[in-house]
């Protein structure tokens, strides 16, 4: 996509830990919305970010990890392109791993006095990609109990805080179960919330408990 008249800046920020045999190509398959959006015609002239103190798009072969800080201009579709980019990611991924997506307004001036009725149009979203469905839940789950608890912490002691996380435990029990049930019955899989990328794989077990 041309980066001129773009209302966004979009920053994509994220590892993903990848199974032991992915190559570079299946990697630049997976990845092709971003690059091809971004409008280059591979990932290689693709992974410099808009920013060069950003380290961009990365395979790290030894570690088997793709490691990304990049930023692209763009506009409302390359939720799109997150979305496909999230589908090829899941197979190629050894673990749930969330990734982060910032979207700046480029054109939005906080130094502009003048302009008291003029808000960013700045967004967040959280995408997240795995080998399984229980895989993205247990990312899901964790992340979750993490904020939960640094925002309880202020008032509570974290040793008080075990029945938030059952409770925490319990939803996304439910949540798997629900899941498991309607793709048995050949039924479309219910919602995760938020921002994600479905599996496309069945069943697996259900996430571990970490009290």
């Amino acid at each position: 996509m041309s980066s001129s008249n773009t209302p966004f800046e979009i920053h994509v920020h994220g590892e993903v830990p990848l199974r032991d045999d992915v190559t570079f190509e299946q990697l630049q398959d997976a990845l092709k919305p971003l690059w091809k959006y971004s409008g280059a015609k591979s990932l290689a002239a693709a992974a410099e970010s808009a920013y060069e103190e950003e380290p961009g798009i990365r395979f790290d072969a030894n570690k088997h990890l793709l490691q990304m800080c990049w930023t692209v201009s763009g506009d409302e579709d390359f939720r799109q392109a997150l979305d496909e980019m999230c589908m090829g990611l899941n197979d190629l991924a050894e673990a749930g791993a969330p990734i982060e997506v910032t979207f700046y307004d480029a054109d939005f001036d906080d130094e502009d006095e003048d302009s008291e009725d003029d808000e960013a149009r700045d967004d967040f979203a959280m995408y997240f990609v795995g080998p399984t469905p229980a895989a993205i839940m247990q990312v899901q789950r964790d992340l979750l109990v993490q904020d939960a608890i640094g925002l309880m912490e202020r008032h509570f002691d974290g040793s008080e805080l075990g029945e938030v996380v059952e409770a925490i435990d319990r939803l996304f029990e439910r949540r798997f179960d629900d899941l498991v049930s309607s793709m048995q019955l050949g039924k479309p899989p219910r919602g995760s919330g938020g921002s994600s990328g479905g599996s496309g794989h069945g069943g697996g077990r259900k996430p571990r408990h970490l009290h």
